[in-house]
């Protein structure tokens, strides 16, 4: 909103400083200061209210050091965060450009769907919270939804090298690559960036090939497949990552700023054409909301690292779990999500062998048998007598290791 406003000052009155808003780095960096100030100071203020409202955490006694101290620790916190997400992207980005609107969808459905799972955990005094068949429902929704507009809006597209004659009629731009003359054109592409890889590209369009004439008409149900996939994987992730002080809220923050990057390169012609990986017209407004997460993020921490003060429920980890997962998929980097998001994956991993070896090993042998003194593997090193503080700050490291790795991508190949 803010943005629509100084843009109209400095168009009708020429006033001294509005024209700043035009820049997205200004922006970026005005969602972050904004994210921060919502999430320290009101933040407060929300735990508090949690507190007296008595929506505390009910823990089961695992036997983990300092477990039974978190009972009764507010927890929902995750409203803290996606206030801290959608407050300045109201006020900074571009409410009218596609990318925006989707990820505020993203946002909202996902932490409602975390918010009523925290509801009947609170509230109606159930253990187990949503059915997961409800959540799998919930992901499953929205990923259909982006990935059907993600197909269909006039407004997705990317920007490729084309000859003379064009296939799309679009406009065509022209351009200089060093000394060699270049047409460019926007056009609606299932392409997707692939890391490690010489050509850097994936096209979903190709999967299914080995079909022969005609496998085109499958390409919307491999894309949505996909994207399935990728939002229901990831949002789970993390919110099994979610498990100790910090550890999800901090994990988040690094991809975020990541992400922040990839955006923003895949969103200026210059570096992308420098860099030789896919530009993304219209995408760079999802640098203002990267901005206005790793703000959120951050800012929780103020009250979510060891001891934490609340704790943000699936509330949270749906939503940024979610909201990692459909970025990606917008900047075209979804491909990069194992090796960004490895934390998850790790986590994720690591209850899908003990679930999947213990129920082997009582089927087989009639006792079931761990890979982990416990699943997921944050609690395997706490069983080993790691303190959680050293815990969640290990995995940071690894996490910060593999955002930079992620990066390199971009041009290692």
């Amino acid at each position: 909103m803010l943005y629509y406003l100084f843009t109209y000052l400095n168009k009708n009155y020429s006033i001294p400083g509005t024209g700043v808003f035009q820049y997205i780095t200004f922006r970026m960096a005005m969602a972050v200061i904004v994210s921060l100030i919502v999430t320290t100071v009101y933040g407060r203020r929300l735990i508090d209210y949690l507190r007296y409202k008595q929506v505390g955490e009910t823990v089961r006694n695992l036997g983990l050091e300092g477990q039974m101290q978190k009972a009764g620790t507010p927890t929902m916190g995750g409203l803290i965060i996606i206030l801290g997400i959608l407050i300045p992207t109201l006020l900074f980005a571009k409410l009218d450009n596609i990318y925006i609107i989707l990820m505020i969808i993203t946002t909202v459905w996902l932490g409602a769907i975390g918010f009523l799972d925290d509801y009947i955990k609170v509230f109606k005094k159930n253990k187990e919270g949503l059915a997961g068949r409800f959540k799998i429902v919930g992901q499953v929704g929205l990923a259909l939804i982006i990935g059907f507009t993600m197909y269909n809006h006039k407004d997705i597209m990317i920007q490729q090298e084309v000859k003379l004659p064009v296939q799309y009629d679009t406009k065509i731009d022209f351009h200089m690559r060093g000394n060699k003359p270049v047409l460019t054109q926007d056009v609606k592409s299932t392409k997707t960036t692939m890391p490690f890889y010489k050509n850097n590209e994936f096209d979903y369009d190709k999967v299914l090939k080995f079909l022969g004439p005609g496998y085109q008409k499958y390409t919307l149900v491999v894309f949505l497949f996909f994207v399935i996939v990728i939002i229901t994987a990831v949002s789970n992730g993390a919110n099994i990552t979610d498990g100790i002080d910090g550890l999800a809220t901090g994990t988040s923050a690094i991809i975020g700023v990541t992400l922040a990057i990839l955006a923003y390169v895949s969103s200026n012609y210059i570096i992308s054409d420098y860099l030789n990986i896919m530009y993304i017209p219209k995408s760079e407004e999802l640098v203002v909301f990267a901005g206005a997460f790793i703000g959120a993020c951050v800012g929780f921490l103020w009250y979510n690292s060891y001891p934490a003060q609340v704790f943000m429920g699936d509330t949270g980890s749906l939503a940024i779990g979610g909201i990692i997962a459909v970025f990606a998929i917008m900047i075209r980097k979804e491909l990069m999500i194992p090796l960004l998001c490895g934390i998850f994956l790790l986590e994720s991993l690591s209850v899908i062998m003990q679930v999947g070896w213990f129920k082997f090993t009582k089927k087989r042998f009639g006792e079931g048998r761990r890979v982990f003194l416990m699943a997921p593997l944050h609690h395997h090193y706490q069983k080993k007598g790691f303190h959680e503080a050293k815990i969640v700050t290990r995995f940071w490291i690894i996490g910060i290791m593999l955002a930079i790795l992620t990066v390199i991508t971009l041009k290692l190949r």
